[in-house]
């Protein structure tokens, strides 16, 4: 079997999910890593900061990292066809079950 295109828009879409996911877990630990650093701080606000910070990692991250790992799939199978186009694709060989 060989792979003459990917679908850039197809690939986008899972790479934009499931860089969302990574951007959910990431976002997490800045959020506790925030919210054990405000609680740690003498001055007065500093917990309101930290839990402030950690909410805003939670929700913006995400939603970062997905809209960048969208923009970067779709980039590389634009270049991946570009380069098929060229060369004739991947060749993949496997077994039958």
């Amino acid at each position: 079997m060989v792979i003459r295109r990917i679908g850039p828009l197809s690939a986008g879409k899972v790479a934009g999910v499931l860089y969302a996911g990574f951007g959910l877990i990431i976002g997490a630990i800045f959020s506790l890593i925030a919210m054990a650093g405000g609680f740690a701080t003498e001055e007065a606000g500093g917990a309101a900061f930290g839990a402030l910070f950690g909410i805003g990692a939670i929700v913006l991250l995400p939603i970062l990292y997905g809209c960048m790992g969208f923009l970067a799939a779709v980039v590389g199978a634009w270049l991946y066809n570009v380069a098929a186009g060229l060369t004739g694709g991947v060749e993949i060989e496997g077994s039958a079950p």
